[in-house]
């Protein structure tokens, strides 16, 4: 049984996409009148250096991602059991699951950069070659408040988010653990973390104004790692962390033994590392 996956943020790339815009010119202009810009220019080209840019990260990599699908559900007709995405790729999630009109997605998309944009003094950083309870007792030992679990991605591979210099704190805490390597990860925000519940209620009241169709195929969250029930979860994403552990867990409990995915290895890389 066969799931296909949608990475988020963090894939963005000059050049994504290069091959796909031409051979799908009506969603390419689709694109480029929901969002006010040249959506091939900014992937491939990115002559003003955008794409380091939440606001445009997003949309780009919402729309490179639901290209690479169309072409992907187009080669194998009915092979995919379930569809699931890593925060921003569970918007391409629902498109492929029959919930979401790729064009809704897409306006949702925009926005959702547009709120996450508003909350700055955040940072997150990269946490691998430790279990992810060992991170979390390190941040109880360190007593910093404003620093959360933000991704588990992985056995031995999580993210941590939160204030910017407590962030900075946390990772020295956490890189004395042995294995342990910390990576800086370049955003502005402290995303997936309660610091985001502004954002999340000015979403909420967005989401409200969308319609949301019921699955013709599964898709499960990266929000509860369970299947998607409605767009409070995609509220919730904004200042929840992403179970993707447990999300791959419940989609090889459902019998899923086979893992694609779109726009790159990202997801699936770390789908080896979960047991």
């Amino acid at each position: 049984m066969f799931c296909l996956l949608f990475p988020g943020q963090g894939v963005q790339r000059k050049g994504m996409g290069a091959e796909l815009f031409a051979r799908h010119p009506d969603v390419t202009a689709l694109a480029d009148d929901v969002l006010g810009y040249s959506i091939e220019e900014l992937c491939v080209r990115d002559p003003d250096r955008r794409l380091r840019d939440t606001r445009y990260a997003q949309p780009a990599v919402f729309l490179v991602n639901a290209l690479s699908a169309l072409d992907r559900l187009a080669e194998h007709p009915g092979r995919y059991a379930f569809f699931a995405g890593h925060s921003l790729g569970e918007y391409n999630a629902l498109v492929a699951g029959g919930v979401l009109d790729l064009a809704d997605a897409l306006r949702l998309v925009k926005r959702r950069a547009e709120l996450m944009s508003t909350i700055s003094g955040g940072g997150m950083s990269a946490v691998q070659g430790v279990p992810t309870a060992f991170v979390r007792r390190a941040l109880a030992e360190a007593g910093l408040p404003n620093v959360f679990l933000a991704n588990l991605n992985a056995d031995t591979q999580t993210t941590i988010a939160g204030d910017r210099a407590e962030v900075a704190v946390a990772g020295k805490a956490i890189a004395a653990l042995p294995g342990a390597r910390v990576v800086p990860i370049n955003v502005s925000g402290p995303f997936h973390t309660p610091l985001m519940e502004p954002a999340e209620t000015a979403f909420r009241e967005v989401l409200a104004g969308f319609p949301f169709a019921p699955a013709t195929t599964p898709v499960v969250s990266s929000v509860t790692g369970e299947p998607f029930t409605g767009p409070d979860l995609l509220a919730r994403q904004l200042s929840a962390p992403v179970e993707w552990v447990r999300a791959v867990k419940t989609l090889r409990e459902a019998g899923v033994t086979e893992f694609d995915e779109v726009n790159g290895r990202t997801l699936t890389s770390l789908v080896i590392k979960i047991h």
